[in-house]
């Protein structure tokens, strides 16, 4: 059995679009189905192994250790134990809710004050 790896897509039966390779000298529609399946199986397989290789590194819980940080009584306000990112984040944060506050303020005293003709 001799197959050119050139290919065209073509529609079999009403159902799938499938790759049906060019000179593909099979005798039988079911050997052609058959031919198609192994190699769409192998693909799966391939492809499983690809994903299910990729996610077994172990990660480290650092749950036990941020516990341990957070909770110990050394005087330092909650939002500066965590490190410059959480007090970058705590500053931004109080920011933009004063920001926000004053906008409201000011929409609603340009609401109730009435307008001039």
């Amino acid at each position: 059995m001799r197959i050119a790896r050139k290919g065209t897509w073509d529609i079999i039966g009403s159902t799938v679009c499938v790759l049906v390779l060019d000179k593909l000298q099979l005798k039988s529609e079911r050997q052609k189905m058959s031919y198609m399946y192994r190699h769409f199986t192998a693909l799966q397989q391939i492809s499983r192994r690809t994903i299910a290789s990729s996610a077994r590194r172990q990660v480290d819980n650092k749950v036990r250790q941020k516990q341990k940080l957070f909770q110990e009584d050394n005087g330092m306000p909650i939002h500066l134990k965590g490190g410059a990112k959480d007090a970058l984040l705590y500053r931004a944060t109080m920011g933009l809710t004063i920001l926000g506050s004053a906008y409201v303020v000011y929409e609603l005293l340009s609401a109730a004050s009435p307008k001039k003709k």
